[in-house]
Formats: structure tokens, C-alpha cells, sequence
């Protein structure tokens, strides 16, 4: 092929490839569905997911379990993770449903549902969404409350009584030893 030639098609190239991209951006969010997204409490959460969330129309995906909102997607939503055990997550309670936050993908955050199984996933842009990840939250976890809940987070007060620590009795191990024995 000549180079005249060449030159003339790159840039038809170049407009075809830049229009398939843009028709891209606008269709289908690509999501990997979770482990667990056949579970039938997934389906009772995700009929329950709604079209818009803080102002964001929902778009359409291809995975079973999953939900995605806005342009560029802000708020994806994913259905069926495997139930988690002890962690050192901060766990906090929004509308009745317990989160657990992941935020080692800042500024993109992302919450797990605790003590519900199986776990479903909601991950925010903040920034893309135009508000904070519990307002989110607050939109979405009525679906999540569908299903029934086995755990519950526990705060530093239902572990330490209260919140108070009692002192050792004498005698006690752990109790400082005297410096002058």
C-alpha cells in the first residue's frame, strides 16, 4: 500500500475507532458476576435495585447479580461474594443493613455487606457520583435488607462491656510486676 493511500486511510481508521468507542461508552457495563450470583437471595436484592441512584440513571450490564449508575459508571453493585469472617474492617450500620469499608482502592471505596449471605458488593467513585458513599448507602441497602440478617457488626462496647475495662484484681496475670522484688 502507498503511503498516500496509507495516510488517507489512518485518520478514517482513526474516526471509525474514536465512534466505536463513544457508542461504547453509553452501552453495556462489563461486570464479572461474583461466585455466588445464582443464589436466589441475589435475585431478591437485585429486583429490588432501583433506577436511579443519587441522580444517576442505572445502566444496563452483563453479568447475573450485578448493577451499575452513571456515565461514567459511579456506583456498581455485585450480588453474591462469600460470606466474610473476622476482619479488621471498620463496620458501620446504614439503614438497617451492617457495611464493612474497603478503602485500599481510594478514592474509589468499596462497601461489603456483613452478616448477610451471601455478601453483596457496592463499589463508589465519590467523585464521579457527585456524593459520599453512604448516601449510596442509604439508597441501597433497603434492597440488601431483603435478605435476613445471621451476624451483626460489633461495636468496641459489646466486646469490652459497655466500653469500660475493669481493672485486674490483685493476683491477676497481666497485673505489672513490682519492680522492687
Amino acid at each position: 500500500m502507498s503511503r498516500s493511500r496509507l495516510s488517507r486511510l489512518l485518520p478514517a481508521a482513526s474516526a471509525v475507532g474514536l465512534a466505536v468507542v463513544l457508542a461504547g461508552c453509553a452501552g453495556t457495563v462489563a461486570l464479572e458476576p461474583a461466585e455466588l450470583a445464582n443464589e436466589v437471595d441475589c435475585a431478591e436484592i437485585s429486583v429490588r435495585m432501583p433506577d436511579t441512584v443519587a441522580g444517576l440513571e442505572r445502566r444496563t450490564t452483563n453479568a447475573q447479580a450485578t448493577a451499575a449508575w452513571g456515565e461514567p459508571t459511579a456506583v456498581i453493585y455485585r450480588c453474591g461474594l462469600p460470606p466474610i469472617g473476622v476482619t479488621s474492617l471498620p463496620c458501620f450500620t446504614v439503614e438497617g443493613v451492617d457495611w464493612l469499608l474497603d478503602e485500599s482502592n481510594a478514592p474509589q471505596f468499596v462497601f461489603l455487606s456483613y452478616g448477610r449471605s451471601p455478601v453483596t458488593e457496592i463499589i463508589v467513585d465519590p467523585e464521579l457520583a457527585g456524593v459520599a458513599g453512604v448516601d449510596v448507602l442509604r439508597e441501597l441497602s433497603p434492597a440488601v435488607a431483603a435478605i435476613e440478617p445471621t451476624q451483626q457488626c460489633l461495636a468496641a462496647t459489646d466486646v469490652f462491656g459497655g466500653g469500660q475495662v475493669q481493672e485486674p484484681a490483685e493476683g491477676d496475670v497481666g497485673e505489672p510486676a513490682d519492680s522492687n522484688g
